[in-house]
């Protein structure tokens, strides 16, 4: 990210991310406008996310260095959101327009094609927001934030920066799941932080290494309040697994009742960046 640390602080503030995770706030805040799908396209910004992830074409002119392997950064905030930001094969369903990025994205092919078992309703309400609460058969996607910065997991943005670095690299590793109500599907606590940290860095406790090749490209920070016309200027190397895994939803909601980082609810969606002038070439 090419932006000195009190810059992005500043940037922050007039931004209004003053709720939530900051740069879950930057991926999908509560109270910001949704992007208008109209206007005419930004100029001037680096390659724009989310996208859809099997069309590697794009021709934004703006390059930056990718990030380090996220196993020598720091793990630096854990958030998701409701339905995926991006796009593939396997979570292609359009969710909808929605509202102010909520109730839009994209659905895992998957969650149509679940046992009865599988979609039997939790016994109270899980990640519950004003936007509701999550179900059986809802999809999310994960966003694991590491920084270059010397830093230790919190809540907000600010917990992925550094005085000491006022230039870090960012980079999310990002994860599809489909929730389901059983007990023998993944433990979300499994792939959550807990204080754990490997060769002097600090990482969550798993991420997903079976769900096909990450696909690595160039892009932003995300989140309803941005658009084609509106665009995002902060850069972020992105790592979008291309398959879907279950997630036992009672283990999500364990997490929403305590973890590091504040978070207790799904956060919105930007809408699919489709322009190729708005997108990094993936190679």
């Amino acid at each position: 990210m090419k932006v000195q640390y009190r810059g992005v602080v500043g940037l922050l503030v007039a931004l209004s991310l003053s709720t939530g995770s900051a740069f879950a706030e930057e991926h999908g805040h509560e109270h910001g406008e949704h992007g208008a799908a109209s206007g005419e396209m930004c100029t001037g910004f680096g390659p724009q996310t989310p996208r859809d992830i099997d069309s590697h074409h794009g021709e934004n002119s703006h390059v930056f260095s990718l990030a380090p392997d996220y196993k020598q950064m720091n793990l630096c905030n854990i958030h998701f959101h409701k339905n995926a930001e991006h796009k593939s094969k396997e979570f292609s369903i359009f969710a909808g327009e929605g509202h102010e990025g909520f109730e839009s994205g994209y659905k895992a092919n998957m969650s149509e094609h679940l046992s009865k078992a599988e979609l039997a309703p939790v016994d109270k309400p899980v990640c519950k927001s004003e936007h509701g609460s999550l179900q059986p058969g809802d999809t999310i996607e994960v966003h694991w934030v590491h920084s270059s910065a010397e830093v230790t997991p919190g809540k907000s943005l600010g917990a992925c920066l550094s005085e000491k670095d006022s230039n870090p690299d960012l980079r999310v590793e990002a994860q599809v799941f489909v929730l389901v109500n059983d007990k023998n599907a993944l433990n979300f606590n499994d792939m959550g932080y807990g204080g754990n940290v490997v060769n002097g860095f600090h990482q969550a406790k798993s991420i997903p290494a079976n769900t096909g090749k990450p696909v690595l490209f160039a892009g932003s920070t995300t989140g309803p309040k941005y658009s084609d016309s509106t665009c995002s200027p902060l850069q972020v190397t992105w790592s979008v697994r291309p398959q879907v895994a279950k997630v036992d939803i009672n283990s999500v909601g364990k997490w929403c009742e305590s973890n590091e980082f504040s978070e207790d609810h799904a956060h919105g969606v930007r809408k699919l960046v489709t322009a190729p002038k708005l997108l990094s070439e993936i190679k």
